[in-house]
């Protein structure tokens, strides 16, 4: 009971205790998605870019998490209209990199396409998947469009040591167009749903700011941090 309420604690604010951080014993890498649609206002044009909440909500979770554990970086996106060679590893895990996290999520200017499934491998590499446990958290609001297979990159991935994915789809959304008078399109799932499923983590869609912060709260805190804190409802994943 003491160790949950230290956690609670460390949430409310931004410092993790001793308790919270002896459960992090997972190395894990945030990949995070620049591409274009997260520049999309929406097709009414009165709501903000998809990036200005992600933004928000990393300033938000990354001060609680980053203490706890190890975190590393990976980003795609920002590239020209159509380029698909946009895979950047930022950093690998280091303790305490909520500032730099923020500081290269801060400065990205979405652009170019999805190479989510080539993002997620870079991401394993880096954590040495096929040798070492790690946990892998996925932040997209779309689905590859690269020419990717998430879901055999799932199956490797979940072949190796003890590799966990976690997927949070931001504001996804069909495809089709809507009228600024008309529904927005449903919320759908993405693709890149089988990389949880096959690897044992969560799939979360977010669809508000605090749904967000929830999410990451939930998949990148320790375990005792993501017990105590989610309200949200997610589903797990099954090897």
């Amino acid at each position: 009971m003491k160790a949950i309420l230290n956690a609670l604690v460390a949430l409310g604010l931004g410092v993790a205790p001793a308790q919270a951080q002896q459960t992090c014993t997972r190395d894990a890498m945030v990949v995070f998605d620049g591409s274009g649609s997260m520049a999309e206002m929406g097709y009414n044009l009165m709501d903000e870019p998809r990036i200005f909440d992600a933004r928000r909500a990393v300033r938000t979770v990354m001060p609680q998490v980053a203490p706890a554990r190890r975190i590393g970086l990976v980003t795609y996106g920002f590239g020209s209209r159509e380029s698909c060679a946009s895979v950047v590893v930022r950093f690998a895990p280091q303790p305490d990199a909520a500032g730099r996290i923020i500081s290269e999520i801060d400065r990205l200017q979405p652009a170019g396409e999805t190479p989510l499934t080539e993002a997620i491998l870079a991401a394993a590499q880096v954590l040495e998947y096929e040798t070492k446990p790690g946990e892998i958290v996925l932040v997209t609001d779309g689905k590859e469009t690269c020419g990717g297979s998430p879901c055999q990159l799932a199956a490797d991935l979940a072949a190796g040591a003890d590799l966990t994915v976690h997927v949070i789809g931001f504001r996804v959304r069909g495809e089709h167009f809507a009228w600024p008078d008309q529904p927005q399109d449903d919320m759908v799932e993405p693709v890149a749903r089988c990389l949880a499923d096959r690897t044992g983590g969560l799939y979360v869609q977010a669809e508000t700011l605090d749904d967000l912060i929830g999410a990451l709260r939930q998949t990148l805190g320790c375990q005792i941090l993501s017990e105590v804190t989610s309200g949200r409802p997610a589903t797990r994943g099954v090897l």
